[in-house]
C-alpha cells in the first residue's frame, strides 16, 4: 500500500489543493488569456487555501509557498512574472504535501483538484470576459477528470486494507464516478455555442470540486487504514 497517515492529514490536502490551483493559475497566466483581475483571484485562492495548510503545519515551507502566491498578485500585469510566481508557489506546496516520499499521490491529487477548481475559477471569470477562448476550460476539465481515475488508482492498485469495511469503499468508488462525469458534461456543456453553456459548466464544476475533494480524502484514508464512515 502507499497510504500512511501523513497522506490523510488535512495540511497535506490541503497543500496538495493550493499545488493544484496555483498550477493551473500559472498555466491560464502563461496562456495570457485573462487579464490581472483573475490572477489576483487565483491569489487569493491560494493564500485562503494554502493558510489552511500552513495553520496544521506552521512551517517555514508551509509559510513560504502561499507567500510566493500571493506574489503573483503583486505582478499580475507581467505574464511571465505572474507565472513565475504561481509556478514556484505551486512547487513549493508540492514539496509539502510530498510528505514521507509520497511524490506520486501528491502529483495526482494536486492534479485532479487543480484541475477542476481551476477550471470552476476560469469559467466563473468568463463572466467578467465572455469572448475568452474554451479550450483552455476543456483542457482544465481533462486534466481533471484523468487526474481524478489516476488518483483512486494510484491508491487502489496497490490494494485495500483487508479491514476496511464496504460501505468507505463504495463511496470512494461512487465520489470519483460522479466526479469523472461531471467533468464529462462540463466537456460537452462548453461545446454549447451561446453563454448558457459557460454557465451550465461552471455550475456543474462547483459541484465536481465538492466530489473531486470528497473522493481525494476517502481514497488516501482507504490507503492508510482510516475508516472515516
Amino acid at each position: 500500500m502507499i497510504g500512511s497517515e501523513f497522506a490523510f492529514s488535512p495540511e497535506v490536502v490541503l497543500a496538495m489543493w493550493s499545488a493544484g490551483v496555483a498550477g493551473s493559475g500559472a498555466a491560464v497566466a502563461y496562456w495570457r488569456i485573462v487579464g490581472r483581475g483573475y490572477i489576483w483571484l487565483v491569489a487569493a485562492t491560494v493564500v485562503l487555501i494554502g493558510g489552511g495548510a500552513w495553520y496544521f503545519d506552521p512551517g517555514a515551507l508551509a509559510a513560504a509557498a502561499p507567500l510566493v502566491g500571493a506574489g503573483a498578485a503583486l505582478v499580475a500585469g507581467n505574464r511571465w512574472a505572474a507565472t513565475i510566481a504561481l509556478g514556484s508557489s505551486s512547487v513549493l506546496f508540492l514539496v509539502g504535501a510530498s510528505a514521507e516520499g509520497l511524490t506520486v499521490p501528491a502529483i495526482t491529487g494536486s492534479a485532479a483538484l487543480g484541475g477542476i477548481t481551476g477550471e470552476m475559477l476560469l469559467g466563473h471569470w468568463f463572466l467578467v470576459s465572455p469572448r475568452m477562448p474554451r479550450w483552455p476550460l476543456r483542457t482544465l476539465a481533462l486534466i481533471g477528470g484523468a487526474a481524478i481515475v489516476i488518483d483512486w488508482l494510484v491508491h487502489v492498485a496497490p490494494g485495500i486494507p483487508p479491514a476496511a469495511s464496504a460501505g468507505p469503499l463504495i463511496a470512494s468508488v461512487a465520489l470519483a464516478a460522479a466526479s469523472l462525469m461531471l467533468m464529462a458534461a462540463v466537456w460537452f456543456a462548453l461545446g454549447y455555442p451561446s453563454y448558457p453553456g459557460v454557465m451550465a459548466a461552471t455550475g456543474l464544476s462547483y459541484l465536481a470540486v465538492l466530489t473531486s475533494l470528497g473522493s481525494v480524502v476517502l481514497v488516501r484514508a482507504l490507503a492508510a487504514g482510516v475508516s472515516p464512515l
